[in-house]
């Protein structure tokens, strides 16, 4: 097998990358102009809700419809200019990605690991080649149709937040023209058109997207943006659009068999499973889970290149694939890989046995590519799916960054993956699912819950470009320090530099970083300041009363048995040699290079048997799950997850 190009993608040691100079041929429509103007939209005393107000007047729209697009599409947000993961633009999220593929760089690449993490065979690290994007769908360059209909250069539809959102209008009014719709009258008139903008190519993805845009316009929304300004959308609760508009539109239906809720778009585009060659194959293993192991975690990722090409990958037998796919220009899913078989997605055999892996379009290290609203929200409906088919709690202890999956043994550490990475909005992502980070206990709980304002937490990173600090921009970290104040050295972690050296700011840098929803034990309080027990040491963090970054939390913690100085941390709860039956090769149990100290306690998650899944042949009849006797925790340890034996612990309440 060859070597691989995506980063995040366990083993893959290079990135996909958008390359710098790229040219991709574009087949854009052309479209009759519809109020097209030359002079500057003008509605600057009322900011951007003028601005709607205006296009909306402008090109007869309704202005709750303008304004629901652009929230599903943005949250009203303008980004400064910069474009989306799919080289969207502005409020509207107008699609050029031609011109944000020539304009984006390499992506920093990442070390090595093997996909499945699984000792007992080969070591895989495949390569596909990366297809050539030589056309994009049409859901990729709105914005071009947008300086058509509006006679507004492109470079203004991507800079200009009032003009972006005249060209969004433009293209909803030409939407309604060609649904057979008559402009202004009453929003629900507008479902087809709304679907139409969306650019899905099947009808449960424009059906989808029109759903929700019409929720948000039920519901109502308020808001302050990115720029600062305060946008409204007034609730209409008795709207009731026609959905028989998207049925007449002659989409495709999207192709059955993939296991997703009914909120959601969703199609099965299948991850083949079949031999490579001799003794090889690929791209996952087949199962029989929940009923010979459990799926106990929802493992989130970022694909770190295109929908477009992530699919495709997924689908190379001589690759990898993993469970799910979200595209970002509409929340439309793909399934590859069926729940009830492993994808080799974590880089963590044990965790690949019992997890199912969701791959975003995005890229960590470039926070201007944001996400869009409407990806956000079919995910949150996907994992709240899967947390409730598969009796999984919907906590940060379950639902976990591929960040927080722990290497197999020390020497993985450092090949580990960091995606999604400090920019993607866990806040915002549980309180889609309907849980919110909040306290459940005072101040004498004994645990935090890590919940900073993402949009006024702005640390700074490193790493997104050679030689500049990243763009500011809204986080869900924060660091830790060895001691109380601002120029304390931060915390050291020993596994991703076993030969010394001090943890960074670079945004690939997790050794001292604390993600939204996680949880630690409080280990020491003073002034402004709060420490947890993290990687085996006291971990300080700012956290002003005024201006706190967490909710007080309570629960349950491990501490080392008394009479134990120390006891060791695990990266897989593997069973112990005498449960391995004749034939199947004995797994190591190897501790971490960290250490648990006396007088120190973590949080506990799942209580699991030692457990492996041997499947090193394409034959099924030939895998075994084999369980043992040693009972493991798993424990929020640093910004990882590790395992402790239950042999080497006490369980407590965080109060006591």
């Amino acid at each position: 097998m060859r070597e691989s190009t995506t980063p995040h993608n366990p083993g893959a040691p290079r990135r996909l990358r958008r390359a710098a100079g790229t040219t991709v041929a574009c087949a854009a429509l052309v479209l009759p102009l519809i109020g097209a103007s030359n002079s500057p939209a003008a509605p600057a005393q009322d900011g951007l809700q003028g601005a709607f107000a205006a296009a909306a007047k402008e090109y007869q729209v309704p202005q709750s419809v303008l304004l629901g697009v652009s929230y599903l599409q943005s949250r009203w947000d303008t980004h400064h200019g910069a474009p989306s993961v799919s080289g969207g633009y502005g409020p509207m999220h107008l699609t050029d990605a031609r011109t944000a593929l020539a304009a984006s760089g390499e992506h920093q690449a990442e070390g090595a690991v093997d996909p499945r993490g699984d000792s007992s065979r080969p070591a895989l690290r495949p390569t596909a080649d990366v297809p050539a994007e030589s056309e994009l769908p049409a859901r990729l360059s709105t914005l071009r149709k947008a300086a058509e209909l509006t006679g507004i250069s492109a470079e203004r539809l991507r800079t200009d937040a009032a003009a972006n959102i005249r060209g969004g209008a433009a293209l909803l009014a030409q939407a309604q023209k060609s649904a057979g719709g008559s402009l202004n009258g009453s929003a629900a008139d507008w479902y087809g058109a709304v679907a139409r903008f969306s650019g899905a190519d099947d009808s449960s993805t424009a059906a989808t997207y029109a759903n929700d845009v019409f929720a948000v316009i039920r519901d109502g929304e308020q808001r302050t943006n990115d720029a600062g300004q305060q946008v409204a959308l007034t609730a209409q609760p008795g709207l009731r659009p026609e959905a028989a508009q998207v049925e007449r539109m002659g989409l495709r239906a999207a192709k059955d068999g993939a296991e997703c809720p009914r909120t959601v778009s969703c199609e099965w585009l299948p991850a083949p499973y079949q031999e490579t060659g001799k003794d090889d194959y690929g791209n996952h293993d087949k199962a029989d889970r929940p009923n010979d192991q459990s799926i106990d975690a929802i493992i989130i990722h970022d694909t770190e290149g295109s929908y477009d090409v992530s699919v495709k990958l997924a689908q190379d037998p001589t690759y990898l694939a993993w469970h799910y796919t979200v595209r970002s220009t509409d929340g439309h899913i793909a399934q590859h890989v069926k729940n009830k078989d492993v994808g080799w997605q974590a880089g963590n055999w044990y965790i690949n046995s019992h997890s199912v892996g969701i791959e975003h379009e995005g890229f960590l290290a470039d926070p201007d590519a944001w996400y869009t609203e409407a990806m956000y929200r079919t995910s949150a409906r996907l994992v709240s799916y899967l947390a409730h088919r598969y009796d999984i709690p919907l906590d940060r202890r379950h639902v976990i960054g591929h960040e927080e999956v722990p290497a197999t043994t020390g020497a993985g550490i450092p090949g580990m993956h960091t995606d999604p990475g400090p920019y993607w909005d866990w806040g915002h992502y549980f309180a889609l699912m309907g849980k919110p980070f909040h306290p459940t206990a005072g101040p004498r709980g004994g645990l935090v819950t890590i919940a900073p304002d993402y949009e006024s937490n702005k640390p700074e990173y490193t790493g997104c470009s050679k030689g500049k600090p990243c763009p500011e921009h809204g986080s869900s970290a924060i660091r830790v320090h060895t001691e109380p104040r601002d120029d304390a050295p931060l915390i050291k972690d020993i596994g991703l530099r076993p030969g010394g050296g001090d943890s960074t700011i670079d945004v690939n840098d997790i050794g001292a970083r604390l993600a939204a929803g996680t949880q630690y034990a409080v280990a020491d309080r003073e002034g402004d300041w709060t420490a947890v027990w993290y990687l085996g040491q006291k971990a300080w963090f700012r956290n002003p009363a005024d201006a706190p970054v967490t909710k007080n939390a309570k629960g349950l913690v491990v501490q080392p048995k008394a009479g134990l100085k120390e006891i060791p941390v695990y990266g897989r709860a593997y069973p112990e040699k005498s449960a391995y039956p004749e034939g199947v090769p004995v797994q190591p149990v190897t501790p971490m290079p960290y250490k648990l100290l006396a007088g120190q306690r973590y949080v506990v998650g799942e209580k699991v048997h030692g457990e492996y899944y041997y499947s090193a042949t394409f034959d099924v009849a030939d895998h075994k799950v084999v369980r043992g006797k040693d009972v493991y925790y798993e424990i929020q340890f640093g910004h990882r997850v590790e395992y402790v034996r239950a042999a080497d612990v006490d369980v407590v309440s965080s109060r006591s």
